[in-house]
């Protein structure tokens, strides 16, 4: 099955400060590997219609901050704090990746594609409602998300996000709701802080909210037991009607920050069981989007195994 393939590299705009790890090559490299791959024949590379997104942005973020944000970018950039860059042109490729992650969602339930990787950048899973953190600017994934629900009027979306860093922005973004599921597993304690098991949501959201931390050194075995134990029985009881993967590969035993132990293979299986979840339940629908990942090799490695799994019909 031919996937759609959206590639915003943005190092013209973005482009990072030197010895800084969020870089546009760790993208590059991982692209320009699975595209001189076998698997090349099944990517197809589009830009999708421009959508306008301020709507839906502006339900993830304060208009306050965006408003700082793009402030900031006008001024010459700066730093929003110790690892979170922003230059000249920040704002402007934060802004085009979330509104390409809503044309995306529109692709995959106006049918145009059943599955699609948003190889973008800035990454976002970080960025809360006020402010951006751990090098995010704007919350792709929530805003994907929060597209699925308000212009598509799905009621169950399921997020999973596998990223070595806990997700707190798409968390709280959907803290207390029912229509988003988040799901995410990551290294315990560990940056951003966030991410305990008993952070579950609150009101309506509650029980909507599904933590699994991990210690340190955690490798294969240990994550697919989670996902056969804990993630696809979740899964299978909210009956998601999309699946919207954070696909970070900081968990790969290569990556310099993550301190965990995947190889790629892991990352091509739990692709593999929400494939299977998403068949079930949603017509094969997936959307992922690329996060952190700080290993060229890694990098590469995990995404060719994890597109490979997205193609299986």
């Amino acid at each position: 099955m031919k996937i759609g393939l959206i590639a915003l590299v943005q190092d013209e705009i973005h482009q990072a400060p030197a010895g800084h790890p969020e870089t546009a090559h760790r993208l590059v490299f991982a692209l320009n590997h699975v595209m001189n791959s076998d698997i090349a024949s099944s990517l197809i590379s589009y830009i999708p219609l421009e959508v306008e997104a301020g709507t839906i942005i502006g339900k993830i973020h304060d208009e306050k901050y965006i408003s700082i944000l793009k402030k900031t970018a006008e001024n010459g950039g700066g730093y929003l704090d110790g690892d979170t860059y922003v230059t000249t042109g920040s704002f402007a490729a934060a802004w085009e990746t979330a509104e390409t992650a809503v044309a995306a969602v529109n692709d995959i339930i106006g049918g145009k594609f059943k599955r699609i990787f948003l190889a973008g950048r800035p990454p976002g899973h970080h960025a809360e409602y006020n402010h951006g953190m751990g090098f995010c600017l704007i919350n792709n994934t929530a805003v994907a998300a929060e597209a699925a629900v308000t212009n598509h009027k799905l009621a169950r979306v399921a997020i999973v996000d596998w990223d070595v860093h806990h997700g707190n922005g798409t968390q709280h973004s959907f803290y207390d709701r029912s229509d988003i599921y988040f799901i995410s597993l990551h290294r315990y304690p560990f940056y951003p802080g966030s991410g305990a098991t008993s952070e579950r949501g609150t009101g309506k959201g509650e029980g909507f909210t599904l933590n699994i931390p991990l210690p340190q050194g955690t490798g294969g075995e240990i994550y697919l037991r989670a996902f056969a134990e804990k993630i696809i029985p979740a899964l299978e009881k909210y009956a998601p009607e999309l699946i919207i993967i954070t696909a970070g590969f900081d968990a790969h035993r290569d990556d310099p920050l993550g301190g965990m132990d995947l190889d790629g293979e892991i990352f091509g299986e739990m692709t593999r069981q929400l494939v299977n979840v998403a068949n079930q339940f949603c017509d094969g629908r997936i959307l992922s989007l690329f996060e952190g990942g700080y290993s060229l090799p890694g990098n590469a490695q995990s995404l060719y195994f994890h597109l490979t799994e997205l193609m299986r019909k």
